[in-house]
């Protein structure tokens, strides 16, 4: 995760046709995995994915958008006007109260 004056920029790898939306887990290089109930087909599960972060976040979806990898399991996402401290906080607590 980096901040820079556009955002946080996050690595997300993407699991499509999940029984539900969820974080999955911290890969070991900071990659984000998500797993989303939507098929990789006509970019719904972007859409899905930038809903679902929009959610976790607490941000609107227009803050939200994929700046790589559109077409791949692995993308790369900035989310705007929230500080990385923010989006950590966010990523774990969710991740924690699944334990």
């Amino acid at each position: 995760m980096k901040y820079s004056n556009n955002g946080v920029t996050l690595a997300v790898q993407v699991v499509t046709r999940a029984k539900r939306n969820e974080l999955a887990e911290i890969l070991h290089d900071g990659t984000v995995k998500i797993r989303l109930v939507a098929p990789p087909v006509e970019g719904k599960a972007n859409q899905n994915l930038m809903k679902f972060l929009a959610d976790l976040l607490d941000v609107p979806v227009s803050k939200i958008e994929i700046i790589r990898g559109d077409k791949s399991r692995k993308k790369l996402v900035v989310i705007r006007d929230i500080d990385s401290n923010t989006v950590d906080m966010k990523i774990h607590e969710n991740l924690n109260s699944r334990e």
